[in-house]
């Protein structure tokens, strides 16, 4: 059987992140989606994505394809579901497809010539950015119980004040010393060769991914994920970095997600309350406005390799979307299209050029190349998101 990851209806939801990468390659929980079903299914997965996606995550058909919806995460009752699924069978949650069964080269207009199967279990569904920062603890719970079942932690070191160490993995490589780890309200994950320096203080449930590092003395509170080759310092509360991102320094982050390539620079806080404790709008990019979230607390989303400089206050529910530069004082508005150069004062055009030049020179520091492929993926965001700039 070959399993397909597709975007689904709700690839639009969840932008700026799915500008650059298909709903799969969404980091929630310790892994990302594609990781948590290859993890599950024992099977590496292709994608269907938009078109100006498709070099970089392409799709591969065989003769028997089952289609999954990478807005589910994985659990172990739909997976029994999905391994047992024949041609012209689909696994719907009330009217949503989770899954289908097709022969290759397929074509089909709905599902009423397929069998419905019906899933009633709970399953968790990332439908909105903000799900991504509010389902991450339960993410986290079922991701460390993936990733450590039958297996064995490296020691905790002895100059660690640890509470609830049975809940604590620390991978080959890791580094801790004279740190708090509290598990008691969550697991707490420690990849291959990360860091957490001294002084921390990390309550979780908390993911430091593999090659990240915790600066001295940062304050995490859980549910925080922290994905690779990142590092980390100051306060950080309920937030989620995809990975190959920065916020070195002191400052807040709180019920937020950064894509990859983000820097933050020193002193940079976010809102995530506001001041009349009123429900958090955030901009919505299908309604072309901004949308209520239900919630309280909310506060950055920060697209892939946007920047801002020292001593940034953003708003609560800010969406910055990619590559963009944002840094002076004051703070700037609460929507920040991609490409954009400026700060409270006002926008310029970010020109692509220069944008470039920048992502180059970030991504060979972590011994990353910037491809002809990335390239034209941004040239391609930069076109479609054009109306949202003010020249």
């Amino acid at each position: 059987m070959n399993y397909i990851l597709f975007d689904g209806p709700n690839r639009n939801n969840l932008l700026p992140f799915t500008f650059t990468r298909p709903v799969a390659d969404i980091r929630v929980g310790i892994l990302t989606i594609r990781e948590k079903w290859e993890s599950y299914l024992d099977y590496t997965t292709t994608t269907i994505t938009e078109d100006y996606l498709s070099e970089k995550f392409p799709m591969v058909e065989m003769e028997t394809n089952v289609m999954i919806n990478a807005s589910y995460l994985p659990n172990y009752e739909i997976i029994a579901l999905i391994k047992a699924l024949e041609v012209n069978q689909a696994i719907f949650k009330g009217e949503d497809v989770i899954a289908f069964c097709v022969e290759e080269g397929a074509e089909h207009d709905g599902f009423d010539n397929f069998e419905a199967i019906e899933f009633e279990n709970d399953i968790i569904k990332i439908e909105h950015t903000w799900d991504i920062f509010s389902k991450n603890g339960e993410a986290i719970i079922d991701d460390f119980e993936l990733i450590t079942k039958s297996r064995k932690s490296q020691p905790i070191p002895a100059s660690v004040n640890s509470i609830n160490p049975e809940n604590i993995f620390i991978e080959k490589g890791a580094k801790v010393n004279f740190s708090s780890l509290n598990a008691s309200s969550g697991p707490i994950y420690i990849g291959r060769d990360a860091e957490i320096m001294e002084g921390s203080l990390v309550r979780g449930p908390f993911a430091l991914c593999n090659n990240s590092v915790l600066k001295l003395g940062a304050k995490i509170y859980g549910p925080t994920t922290v994905g690779p080759h990142s590092k980390v310092g100051g306060e950080v509360n309920n937030s989620v970095i995809f990975g190959y991102s920065n916020k070195g320094h002191d400052g807040f982050l709180g019920n937020s997600v950064l894509g990859e390539w983000c820097n933050l620079g020193a002193d940079s806080n976010n809102s995530n309350l506001k001041n009349n404790y009123a429900e958090v709008r955030l901009w919505d990019y299908n309604s072309e406005g901004f949308a209520r979230t239900g919630l309280q607390f909310c506060g950055l989303m920060m697209g892939d390799h946007s920047k801002c400089g020292i001593n940034t206050m953003f708003n609560t529910g800010t969406v910055v979307g990619v590559s963009s530069n944002i840094f002076g004082s004051g703070f700037p508005r609460n929507f920040v299209p991609s490409f954009s150069w400026g700060g409270s004062k006002g926008f310029v055009t970010y020109k692509t050029n220069k944008a470039f030049e920048v992502a180059d020179v970030v991504m060979k520091r972590r011994d990353v190349n910037f491809t002809a492929t990335d390239k034209a993926i941004l040239e391609y965001v930069f076109e479609i998101t054009s109306k949202y700039r003010r020249e």
